[in-house]
């Protein structure tokens, strides 16, 4: 009887051993799911490729977008995008940033999809403004979202659109912007239909029924010099609508 007892009582050891395993083994799997990854890597530009029409005809074109002191760096000029191999979807992007030299332009551009599809330049998209006293405007390029208040940081709903001669820009909630030549943090929520937009720990902009919910990450070169010191991109698998 005692002799039984022992083998039960081993057999429930190692099935408790291997039960503990499988349990670390999934959380730790689960883990990795929600594991925050930098989109750049300080040595060169793995993981992108360059959309700047400028460089099409003229290979001897400055390339806008270079890596430097270990930071993604825009130049400014020409125009263009640094576009995401990959597409992403259900994601929060962290992005610290600076305009090397004062107030400048750039923008984040969101579920990117048909290259040049506006003015010959921006990607079909829904851009996330970086231009100082803006950051965090909404801009509609072939792709839309809707917003409280739509109407009063909009104008006119007969004139809304995401095509040239539409009101396509809406206007961020607050400024929450640090003077021009500081670092800011731009903290992008991408969950479903939905858009949340935080700088520097406010949330600037809200926005959801977004035409598109996946697509590529794409950066400007639009006139200014940025400093790109994070650009780091988390995994979000828990969806949750909250308007």
């Amino acid at each position: 009887m005692s002799n039984y007892n022992f083998k039960t009582s081993k057999y429930m050891k190692t099935s408790l051993f291997l039960l503990i395993t499988l349990f670390v083994l999934s959380a730790c799997g689960e883990k990795q799911q929600h594991k925050t990854r930098s989109l750049i890597n300080g040595n060169k530009l793995d993981g992108w490729h360059i959309d700047v029409p400028a460089m099409d005809n003229n290979p001897g074109t400055i390339n806008p977008f270079i890596i430097r002191d270990g930071m993604l760096v825009t130049l400014g000029e020409p125009l263009g995008h640094i576009i995401t191999d990959d597409e992403y979807e259900n994601y929060r992007l962290h992005v610290e940033y600076r305009f090397v030299e004062g107030a400048g332009n750039g923008g984040v551009m969101l579920h990117s999809s048909t290259l040049r599809a506006v003015n010959n330049l921006f990607p079909q998209s829904l851009e996330v403004q970086m231009m100082h006293g803006n950051v965090g405007d909404f801009w509609c390029f072939q792709e839309d979202i809707e917003v409280p208040n739509m109407e009063e940081r909009r104008g006119p709903k007969e004139n809304w659109g995401s095509t040239d001669g539409k009101l396509r820009n809406i206007k961020k909630l607050v400024d929450a912007e640090h003077p021009a030549g500081e670092y800011n943090n731009l903290v992008i929520e991408c969950v479903g239909d939905e858009v949340k937009v935080w700088l520097n720990d406010t949330l600037v902009n809200y926005g959801y029924s977004c035409t598109s919910q996946k697509g590529k990450i794409a950066l400007q070169s639009e006139g200014s010099e940025i400093e790109f010191k994070r650009v780091e991109l988390t995994p979000i698998t828990e969806i949750t609508q909250s308007h």
